[in-house]
């Protein structure tokens, strides 16, 4: 199994399988618009524009399971990402991702790549996963490192 067994719904209501991102590094986020962290969407962006023509994709997952920091539905959430950051990666429907109701792609994210002393559990807004080309997950991020400090890991897996 890796990520491009899933599919999942894109901010505008489709279905995406993720086997469309088949040969690309992902870094897939979950992310909201009332965060500490979201400032961080700039960085997620400067990676996007920086490395998207050498085969990187950054995949947004809006969450509102921490701290109701995802008020908004779809629309209001495209349109606050794009008027507020510019961002131009893609963006899917909102989700869970802890919890019996979370989304399967989420699930196996955790399981490939639980957190410190082997926890599961995403612990808040903005934690990344790195996937390779092969479609599995490399390495798992916190909410507070900043998009800028793991290029060299996506330099390492564009290689």
């Amino acid at each position: 199994m890796n990520i491009y067994d899933f599919s999942a719904r894109t901010i505008d209501g489709n279905d995406l399988p993720l086997s469309t991102y088949r040969g690309s590094v992902l870094l897939i986020v979950n992310v909201a618009s009332k965060c500490g962290f979201t400032p961080q969407y700039t960085g997620l962006e400067a990676l996007y524009k920086q490395y998207h023509e050498r085969g990187f994709e950054v995949l947004g997952f809006p969450c509102d399971q921490f701290g109701h920091q995802e008020p908004g539905n779809e629309a209001e959430i495209k349109k606050f990402c794009s008027l507020t950051y510019g961002v131009s990666f893609p963006m899917f429907a909102k989700i869970k991702v802890n919890g019996a109701d979370a989304d399967t792609l989420y699930t196996y994210l955790k399981e490939a790549r639980p957190g410190v002393l082997g926890l599961e559990a995403i612990k808040w807004n903005f934690t990344k996963f790195l996937g390779g080309k092969d479609g599995v997950p490399i390495k798992r991020y916190a909410p507070a490192d900043k998009p800028e400090s793991i290029e060299a890991d996506i330099e390492s897996a564009l290689r």
